[in-house]
């Protein structure tokens, strides 16, 4: 494993920035003309001012074993512009950023980071050995009367959400009955209406999927179909809920997900050498989700780590895509467990991030199709595809109707997600291949494949950003 002071590339860089804008200014920061002091300790701590519009520069510093970030600047953007140019000049330029020993800013805030840790450290630790000592004084009955009231809150919830299920129910039957084709006359004000009983039920995750409902009659021909398939699932959902003792609990759980109770991290954690494979950023208008996609060097394990910020600010978790994370996760349960939370003792290091294993595009299908089974609601699942090709769809009339990822070998080939279509990273990935085989990491679902990352024979080791 390299050292911590390993320098990252300037794609590892740029993959941390929260918006294509922050990219930009923080190229713009680039160079060693605004900054002064610039420093590194060579243990992963790099430093320095930065000439900004008032009269005191900008004191900025960097944790890259976190990775983590502090500067003076009133931005709300994290990392901030200064960060991201102070990053890429340690990147690109080791004299401009050369050893020394750091400021009294930023000792004292890598003092503070590493005090905190250190205390983190140790409540684990002695939160590891009390879990199994026995309750006991007030104390222990503290604990038992939190248990029972956080019981007889979940019970409540799933009360609600059985009437809202069933209410749900009641719904999809009046729409079966009177005829999918009028599903496009009562407008959206119906299915909004519908959504937002579900959300006084408690059940956001069929709410969101009542939505999705609205847009499907004005969305192009064979509406018709897609409607009844999306009723369907949501019916496989109201009915599993109803009868969601009689599950296995890994589909149990996977169902409490699916209808919006959210499952806590729990199990055994996993220490591995976790590879960052992509990392993109999603928004509904009042949240930005940050989805990390990472893959364990020794357990094989693929997981997903998400973070959240309010409207206006970027999420807390930014790690660089192509590199490599020393620590451990903790799963949550359900189907596929893929989603996982990771904990403060953790190091970012410089290892590249080879692609995981992989196979061709018909290993792809039946991996999803094993999937399904596990979770039928599941919208896309991480894969990794080997000796690929983007090629164009051809249409009726000899025209480009779209792209697929097609076998080197021509047996099989899946179309790229109408979303892969309008993102440069399309042209990235044209031009990285070149007509060539190259390995690609997708998420893959019943829309076609999303392409997160790619790598190149010619590129090595190192992922390239398609997101």
């Amino acid at each position: 494993m390299n050292a911590p002071g390993v320098r990252w590339t300037p794609e590892q860089v740029l993959s941390l920035a929260p918006d294509a804008a922050s990219q930009k200014a923080g190229n713009k920061l680039a160079t060693a003309g605004p900054w002064s002091g610039a420093g590194s300790d060579g243990e992963g701590a790099v430093w320095g001012l930065c000439k900004g519009s008032g009269k005191k520069p900008y004191q900025t510093v960097v944790d890259t074993t976190g990775p983590a970030y502090s500067c003076s600047c009133p931005s709300r953007k994290f990392p901030c512009k200064h960060a991201l140019g102070l990053l890429l000049l340690w990147a690109g330029d080791e004299h401009a950023v050369s050893g020394g020993t750091a400021p009294d800013f930023a000792g004292e805030w890598l003092a503070g980071r590493r005090k905190r840790a250190e205390q983190q450290r140790e409540r684990d630790a002695n939160s590891a050995e009390n879990a199994g000592s026995t309750e006991a004084g007030a104390a222990g009955s503290g604990r038992a009367a939190d248990t029972d009231a956080a019981r007889r809150r979940a019970e409540r919830r799933a009360e609600r959400i059985t009437a809202g299920a069933t209410e749900l129910e009641q719904r999809l039957a009046d729409l079966l009955r009177g005829g999918l084709a009028s599903a496009d006359h009562g407008g959206y004000g119906l299915w909004e209406e519908t959504a937002a009983r579900m959300v006084d039920a408690q059940a956001p995750g069929l709410a969101a999927r009542v939505r999705e409902l609205g847009a499907i009659p004005g969305s192009g021909p064979g509406w018709h179909v897609r409607l009844l398939e999306e009723c369907a699932l949501i019916h496989l959902l109201d009915t599993a809920w109803l009868g969601r003792d009689t599950l296995p609990e890994p589909l149990a759980a996977t169902v409490r997900t699916r209808v919006g109770i959210s499952s806590p991290a729990a199990g055994p954690a996993v220490r591995d050498r976790w590879r960052v494979l992509a990392q993109y950023d999603s928004s509904d208008g009042k949240v930005t989700t940050r989805r990390v996609w990472v893959h364990g060097a020794e357990s094989g394990r693929t997981a997903l780590l998400l973070s959240f910020g309010a409207a206006g600010r970027s999420p807390g978790l930014a790690l660089p895509v192509g590199g490599e994370l020393a620590g451990e996760l903790v799963f949550h349960a359900g189907a596929g467990q893929l989603r996982a939370e990771l904990r403060d003792d953790h190091r970012i290091t410089g290892e590249p991030a080879a692609p995981p294993p992989g196979g061709p595009v018909t290993a792809a299908l039946a991996s999803y199709g094993r999937a399904l089974a596990e979770d039928p609601w599941l919208e896309s699942r991480p894969v990794t595809l080997t000796r690929v090709v983007p090629v164009p769809v051809p249409s009726g009339d000899g025209t480009a109707d779209g792209w697929q990822l097609a076998d080197a070998t021509g047996d099989a080939a899946i179309p790229l997600a109408p979303a892969a279509l309008s993102r440069p990273g399309l042209w990235k990935l044209i031009a990285l291949s070149g007509g060539e085989p190259v390995t690609v990491f997708a998420e893959f679902g019943h829309s076609g494949a999303l392409p997160l990352a790619a790598w190149s024979p010619a590129a090595g080791a190192e992922p390239i950003p398609l997101v």
